[in-house]
């Protein structure tokens, strides 16, 4: 029978190394499976953190062969068959334990957040927007919050004293949804630029690479988002715009002070297609 060899890094915060581990070869599995039959076997005490085993809730992150990708969707049969199958933690974050990450560095971003604010409901006491609008923002709520375009960005994963003026690719597409949203009226370029450290970007499209949804991170969400801070920061024009607007610019306290009570992100229901009464809808691109 055809086996195959799964290298898994075993460890906690205090060090660990690489164990091969020997299984069967199974037609039309996936790493994730490999990983519960070493569990079942070998290494009973092995943490791996999962859940949906569909693609869809994110847990289940780690790196394959060097590279982020889900587990439940990584075919045994899509990786060499001439040597080890290497599966390690995302090395952005902390080890808690083997293949478990300390991801609450992204928690700590979104609660930084201010939240979407809508402008008063109309005369009838309802919100409109645009269809178009709805349609073009479902990409940016395609996350699952894998974040793995959190661990492959090198700007965190290399420098670990950017992590505190960084927000990362997944929060600049969720920051891109609430500046693009026809009824917020708040304006948090500036909160960008200062403490979501936009410029520290430089576009290598890395993120994008990696994300499981094919949301185009890069060209839709970080780069009108730079457009945007830089028009606000340097155009006459869009600074006049803004006045007349009025649109209420948010700072990192005024940030602080919303989120607790609003909740860091407030979602709307993907089907909103007509009046949106007091309630989120999907922005524009």
């Amino acid at each position: 029978m055809a086996e195959v060899v799964m290298r898994v890094w075993r460890g906690d915060p205090d060090g660990g190394t690489f164990t091969d581990y020997t299984m069967p070869a199974v037609e039309g599995e996936v790493v994730l499976d490999v990983i519960h039959r070493i569990q079942a076997g070998p290494a009973p005490d092995l943490a791996c953190r999962w859940n949906c085993k569909a693609g869809k809730c994110g847990s289940c992150s780690a790196e394959v062969n060097g590279v982020p990708r889900l587990l439940c969707m990584t075919r045994m049969d899509s990786l060499p068959p001439d040597g080890p199958v290497v599966v390690a933690p995302m090395r952005t974050f902390p080890v808690i334990r083997d293949l478990v990450t300390d991801v609450s560095f992204n928690y700590e971003v979104a609660r930084r957040i201010p939240p979407f604010t809508p402008e008063p409901p109309g005369p009838d006491g309802t919100h409109r927007m645009m269809q178009i609008d709805i349609e073009r923002g479902q990409e940016f709520r395609k996350c699952i919050e894998c974040f793995m375009c959190q661990d492959v960005c090198h700007v965190i994963r290399d420098h670990e004293e950017n992590k505190t003026a960084f927000a990362g690719p997944r929060f600049f597409i969720r920051l891109m949804e609430l500046e693009s949203h026809p009824l917020d009226t708040l304006d948090r370029r500036e909160l960008i630029r200062e403490d979501m450290g936009v410029g520290y970007c430089n576009i290598t499209k890395c993120c994008t690479e990696v994300c499981p949804e094919l949301i185009r991170i890069t060209d839709n969400g970080i780069i009108p988002l730079k457009e945007r801070v830089v028009d606000a920061r340097y155009d006459p024009i869009a600074w006049l715009g803004r006045r007349i607007l009025k649109r209420t610019r948010a700072t990192a306290e005024e940030a602080a002070a919303l989120a607790p009570a609003q909740g860091p992100a407030a979602e709307a229901p993907d089907e909103a297609s007509g009046p949106l009464e007091d309630a989120e809808a999907p922005s524009a691109i």
